[in-house]
């Protein structure tokens, strides 16, 4: 009976968890003997996908009391210790699992992901360098690793990355959406609008690329195009607030005022946080003589910087 439970929560653990890991455990108490590795592995990782981190750690640890260089076991252990921020564990499990086999790419790639989030890039770049050596069509590693690229200033190095992710993917929005970043610092504007254009056709509920777009035009002086593309995004997004707000201060420029107050408010309902930094925007400056911006926020006497 033990390996038919087995087989069935093999058959079922990624559509209906919850029932695989009931028919794991149950091969799991009617082991004879040590485990089956395989069983523990299988049950560890459902139990990760429920969100049960500490039994899938006991599993995982269990597997490396029967034989301490399973790579799969350490790569989980390094994995729930990142989904908790433990990012020291983290980093120590994702190299023993390395250490074990150096040809593990996804170890390398969420380490890298680990040094990009907590701010040492070189060796980001390192790591996903490492991915792509061992991947070559790893989409999210060259994205990822040209994302690194655009933000330390490497912005043609970061098209090439972005090239070649989309070389892979066709049409994927968020590479999309990236290349018009990158063109649109190195001054190409009518490229960055092309992509991001791109990138909203591809997924119209990605609201960073109507934003980009919006502040795109709105640098250009053509206010109008940023109002409607701003308009579309929201549209498409209507709880994002930054969306708002940045209508807002092109509603204020204008001197679309009443229009401006109106988007100010959802966007401060939506994200209370906003308030402070609106109070300092000097965009929204024709605003706070409003009385409804005044009987909302008070009387702002300290000056915009």
């Amino acid at each position: 009976m033990t390996k038919l439970y087995e087989m069935i929560g093999n058959l079922l653990k990624e559509r209906w968890p919850r029932a695989a890991i009931k028919l794991y455990n149950k091969a799991y108490l009617t082991f004879k003997g040590t485990p089956d590795i395989d069983l523990l592995m299988n049950m560890g990782l459902v139990y990760d996908r429920l969100g049960d981190y500490d039994s899938a750690e006991k599993k995982y640890r269990e597997i490396l009391s029967i034989n301490p260089n399973v790579a799969g076991a350490l790569y989980g252990i390094a994995v729930l210790y990142d989904n908790l921020k433990k990012y020291d564990k983290a980093i120590e499990y994702y190299e023993k699992a390395i250490n074990v086999n150096p040809y593990y790419d996804r170890a390398y790639f969420f380490l890298a992901n680990i040094y990009d989030e907590t701010g040492d890039k070189e060796k980001a770049i390192e790591y996903y360098r490492k991915v792509i050596e061992l991947v070559p069509d790893d989409f999210w590693a060259y994205n990822n690793l040209g994302a690194i690229y655009e933000e330390t200033g490497n912005d043609n190095l970061a098209i090439e990355m972005f090239r070649k992710s989309l070389q892979i993917n066709p049409g994927h929005f968020k590479a999309l959406f990236n290349m018009g970043v990158a063109f649109g610092k190195l001054g190409y504007y009518k490229k960055a609008e092309e992509y991001y254009h791109q990138s909203i056709q591809k997924n119209p509920y990605y609201p960073y690329s109507y934003l980009n777009l919006g502040e795109l035009y709105k640098e250009n002086g053509d206010f109008q195009k940023a109002i409607d593309v701003i308009s579309r995004g929201i549209n498409f997004n209507n709880r994002e607030a930054y969306l708002y707000y940045n209508r807002a201060c092109i509603y204020a420029q204008l001197n679309h005022v009443n229009k401006a107050l109106e988007d100010l408010i959802t966007a401060t309902d939506l994200d209370p946080e906003l308030v402070e930094y609106m109070k300092k925007d000097k965009e929204l400056d024709p605003v706070r003589q409003l009385e409804g911006y005044r009987s909302r926020w008070g009387n702002i006497d300290n000056k915009s910087t």
